[in-house]
């Protein structure tokens, strides 16, 4: 699978969350979303936990799983918004699930390249 570089900002990170706390981003700043977004889509932690709480969880879709060992991500504070830096070879519907566990629709996909 090709690897992909996503660029996307969120307008307020420190009122970014998801809709259900269990699962939410609850950082203090850019660097913590980093590393949360990171472990997110290295490992499938947070994935699993949000499945257990699914009223069929043997009937959720196993590619919404998927890790990426190798993810990267940065963030800074740019203007007055969060810039995010992701390169990773998820595919968008796995990349968009967990960023809408950790902060909800609080961020917007600015450019997507072939890293």
């Amino acid at each position: 699978m090709a690897r992909n570089h996503y660029y996307l900002s969120i307008a307020d990170l420190a009122h970014a969350r998801g809709a259900d706390p269990r699962f939410a981003y609850d950082g203090a700043g850019p660097n913590d979303f980093a590393v949360a977004l990171q472990q997110a889509l290295r490992d499938d932690g947070l994935f699993q936990r949000w499945r257990a709480v699914q009223p069929d969880p043997d009937a959720v879709d196993d590619s919404l799983g998927a890790i990426d060992p190798a993810a990267q991500v940065n963030a800074r504070v740019a203007d007055l918004r969060t810039d995010v830096d992701l390169v990773t070879d998820l595919p968008m519907s796995v990349v968009r699930h967990r960023l809408y566990l950790l902060i909800g629709a609080a961020w917007q996909l600015r450019d997507l390249r072939a890293a």
